[in-house]
């Protein structure tokens, strides 16, 4: 592979340089690499357009798509970012400014692509091979943690849990459906470059690339599939989590209830004998305190223990 440096002023690139990766360029670089290639190159504002005419199109024999990839996925805060890809002529033409891991893997692995077949509709066709990979990895990575989430979540729910336990998982499922989202429209992003590339003229000059690229849509199709099924999982996560807390909460709100139901007829004992009338006959008692006592005690009790027969406790 081999690396060009802005301070070597080449006035025109050798035929054996077929794929061009430029990496956050500064606006220099991008107007060296207009004049080499004799093409527009997008900028950074260029890739955030969403309108579809300005993501696919073709230009001066030029063939342009922007597609949306999931950046940062191992980490809690997974972003999406614009990538450009360029065939003009035999080469292929890459602006990014991010680094996800598809390119990393793909660069490991672009000695497998034999050297007599290598231009730039094969290197793109295997560069969106690797990204439907790289994205299948991702939601497997997010599958196994959405497992391990359900697991978490409803095992071992009469062992006592810390204190907003289930809280605390709900920033989890969030996490795992802000991926699932990030998945889902960059595979949405790629079904839709992978289209657009099908019917370009440029494509159907090589068989192989073609032949690859209808495999990678057909995968992508299903990728996309299965992640709408873990977005769906997820949302059932969701919804279990907070029913799971209304329970809890629900419980608590029981005892409160209850606990207020049986220090109820104490109340009224200790409220009745507490009045200052004078014809109460039970205030001359010698043993008219103890039998106060007595009969709250016995007022709470019965309740206690009728609650207990009816299931309520």
């Amino acid at each position: 592979m081999t690396v060009l440096h802005p301070s070597e002023k080449l006035t025109r690139l050798p035929d054996d340089i077929v794929w061009l990766d430029l990496i956050d360029p500064t606006r220099v670089e991008d107007s060296y690499m207009e004049q080499l290639l004799q093409i527009s190159i997008p900028t950074r504002d260029d890739l955030k357009d969403i309108e579809p005419s300005s993501r696919l199109y073709i230009e001066q024999d030029s063939v342009y798509m922007t597609a949306s990839l999931v950046w940062k996925a191992d980490s809690k805060q997974p972003e999406l970012t614009d990538v450009a890809f360029i065939l003009t002529g035999n080469r292929l033409v890459t602006v990014r400014y991010a680094d996800p891991r598809s390119f990393s893997l793909f660069i490991a692995a672009l000695g497998r692509v034999p050297t007599d077949v290598r231009n730039g509709k094969t290197l793109l066709s295997h560069l969106l091979e690797t990204i439907a990979d790289r994205t299948a990895e991702i939601l497997e990575m997010t599958i196994a943690r959405i497992d391990r989430l359900s697991s978490d979540i409803f095992r071992d729910r009469d062992r006592r849990r810390p204190p907003k336990f289930l809280e605390g998982k709900l920033a989890d499922i969030a996490e795992n459906h802000r991926l699932i989202g990030k998945v889902r429209d960059s595979l949405g992003s790629l079904s839709r470059v992978l289209t657009f590339l099908q019917n370009t003229p440029m494509l159907h000059t090589d068989e192989d690339a073609e032949k690859l690229c209808k495999t990678v849509a057909r995968d992508v199709a299903t990728l996309s599939e299965h992640a709408g099924f873990v977005a769906g999982n997820i949302s059932f996560l969701l919804d279990a989590s907070l029913g799971l807390i209304n329970v809890e909460q629900n419980a608590i709100i029981k005892i409160f209830s209850i606990a207020s139901v049986v220090f109820l007829p104490p109340t009224l004992v200790a409220s009745i004998y507490g009045m200052n009338f004078r014809a109460m006959p039970e205030l001359e008692w010698s043993f008219g305190y103890p039998m106060a006592l007595l009969a709250m005690v016995v007022s709470a009790i019965v309740p206690f223990f009728f609650f207990r027969w009816k299931g309520w406790l």
